[in-house]
This record gives C-alpha cells, sequence and structure tokens, in this order.
C-alpha cells in the first residue's frame, strides 16, 4: 500500500499560508508529495521555501493560472486535479496550503488506509476539522463552519475535486471546465469511512491586513469583474464570542505561534463594530444550534450539507 500527498499552491509566502507546515505534517507519513505550483507575483517565494524543504519526496507540477477560464474558485479544484493526476499511489492525501495535520493523528490516519486498503466499498476517508480564527486562540468545530470533509481518496480517474476544491465527487463522465466542476447531475457522492482524525485548518489566522489582501485576491478568483472589499484589513470581531482551544498544536506550527505579532490589532471582547455585517459565529441562531449540536449531537450537525455517504466508522487506532 503506497499514499501520495498532493495539493496546488500559488503566492504561499506573499499571503502567509502555513505552506511549508501543511507539506511537512505529513511527508514523513507519505511516499511522495505533488505539489501543481503556479508560479505568484514577483515578490513571492514559494517555490524557494518548497526548495528549502530538501525532500526527494516532493514533485512540482508546473500550472498555468487561469481565473478567466475556471471561474467562481473551480480553478483550485483545476489545479487540484493536475497535483491528483500526477500521483501514483494506492490513497491520495489532499491538504490545501493552510491545512495542518497533528502528529498524533499519523498513525490513525495510516492505518486507516491499511484497513480500508482491500474494501473498495470505501472510497474515500472523512476528517474531522478544527477552524481556527483570528489567532491560534480560538478555534470552531461548528455550525458556522463544516465539521467534516474528506481528504484522502482512492487513485480513482474518475474522483475530481468538486466546487472550490474543497471537496469531492465521482464523475460519470468529466470534462475540466467551470460547469462540470459545479454539476450535480452524473455526479456521485464518495462512499467513506469516518477517522477518529482532525484536520487543523489555519486559513483564518493572519495578519488582519494579509488577511484582507488573501480575501481580495479569492474574490478575483471567484469572478475577475467583482468588486473587491476596500477595507485594509480584516475585522475578525470579537473573539469573545468564539470558543477557546483547549489542545495542542502540530509540532510543526510551533515557530509560527510563537512568533504571531498582530495580538494588538484583535479585538477580545467587547460588541461587534458598527455596520458590518454579522458572521455566522455572530447570529443568536446560529450560536443556538452550534451549542446543540456540540453538547447533544456530539459534534453532528442540523441540516448541515454533507457531500459524503459514510458507510462505516473506523475505531482503530
Amino acid at each position: 500500500m503506497t499514499i501520495s500527498g498532493y495539493t496546488f499552491v500559488r503566492n504561499a509566502t506573499k499571503l502567509a499560508f502555513p505552506f511549508k507546515e501543511s507539506l511537512l505534517s505529513i511527508l514523513d507519513l507519505v511516499d511522495e508529495f505533488v505539489i501543481a505550483y503556479s508560479p505568484g507575483d514577483d515578490d513571492d517565494k514559494t517555490l524557494e521555501l518548497i526548495e528549502s524543504i530538501g525532500s526527494d519526496k516532493i514533485r512540482i507540477i508546473y500550472a498555468d493560472w487561469e481565473p478567466e477560464r475556471f471561474k467562481q474558485n473551480t480553478l483550485y479544484s483545476h489545479l487540484s486535479d493536475i497535483a491528483k493526476d500526477n500521483c501514483h499511489g494506492d490513497w491520495l492525501f489532499y491538504l490545501q496550503a493552510d491545512e495542518v495535520i497533528h502528529e498524533q493523528y499519523l498513525d490513525v490516519i495510516k492505518n486507516a488506509c491499511q484497513h480500508y486498503h482491500e474494501n473498495d466499498n470505501v472510497q474515500g476517508l472523512l476528517f474531522n476539522y478544527r477552524h481556527f480564527w483570528g489567532d491560534y486562540d480560538h478555534c470552531f468545530t461548528h455550525h458556522s463552519w463544516y465539521p467534516h470533509e474528506i481528504r484522502i481518496i482512492r487513485n480513482n480517474p474518475a474522483i475530481h475535486s468538486w466546487r472550490d476544491a474543497q471537496s469531492f465527487r465521482l464523475f460519470d463522465d468529466f470534462d475540466a471546465n467551470t460547469e462540470n466542476y459545479q454539476k450535480k447531475e452524473g455526479t456521485h457522492k464518495l462512499k467513506v469511512a469516518a477517522i477518529p482524525a482532525y484536520v487543523y485548518h489555519y486559513g483564518w489566522v493572519r495578519n488582519p491586513i494579509k488577511m484582507r489582501t488573501k480575501q481580495n485576491r479569492m474574490d478575483l478568483t471567484w469572478d475577475p469583474k467583482r468588486p473587491v472589499a476596500i477595507e485594509k484589513s480584516i475585522d475578525y470581531g470579537p473573539l469573545s464570542k468564539v470558543p477557546l482551544f483547549a489542545g495542542s498544536h502540530p509540532a510543526v506550527m510551533q515557530e509560527k505561534i510563537n512568533n504571531i505579532n498582530w495580538q494588538d490589532s484583535l479585538q477580545h471582547t467587547g460588541k461587534i463594530m458598527p455596520g458590518r455585517p454579522k458572521y455566522k459565529h455572530e447570529k443568536l441562531k446560529y450560536r443556538i444550534r452550534s451549542w446543540i449540536e456540540i453538547n447533544l449531537l456530539g459534534g453532528w450537525e442540523i441540516g448541515g450539507f454533507k457531500n459524503y455517504k459514510i458507510v462505516d466508522r473506523y475505531k482503530g487506532s
């Protein structure tokens, strides 16, 4: 049994992605790591960052950046598919550039891959999620965010990234275009086994100015003509409305955690700034729903969108 890691990346250093940490978090687990790399801005150092790791497991596939061809962020699915199509493993472990795996879960993940290797009814493995917000001390695991998502799939050419590459679908027929990456007709949810492992998502842990720049870039890949926000920084809102994180972070993240330098830019208490639309986690109905999900339903969403069919729950370690 072999496992390939894969992802896509562009402007990782300029936009402050924890990309090196993401890659290193599973590099020992996988037999290869394939990266679809799109050259970014002149002052970005992503390629140098990748090369500094110095691992012969890493393979770089150069890929064009085509937001005009792949709209509404289906470009991300196309780029992840480019990396996927160059993988050789039996299982494919997809991590986005802001997702990191804690070392405590590596054995669980490997053992789950071995356990289901001969079980063709399982097409992928479903992970739990921790979504960090504003800093490394606040985290969502409930209704304001997706609590579960597929991150390991079989090496099946009919499986493709879907929509904005958050998830996957099995396609009857496929052509790489915006419409195909978004369609439901002629596609099927993957049959998955839920495993007791977490993805640590740090996409919303950045200096507020960097966060605004990153969000504006995403708006442009959604639609190059779409107006972007004029504010210079993201308003994370009062962090007192976000659950505190009491656990440990992946070891590879420790340097970034030690070097956080925007605490003074965050609002730790108080009221929401007037005029700003509320985030979901700031709205009473979602706060009530999240309390029910966490305390009464074991973290499972009420009516949440689930792009998968759970056929088993892995109990091993």
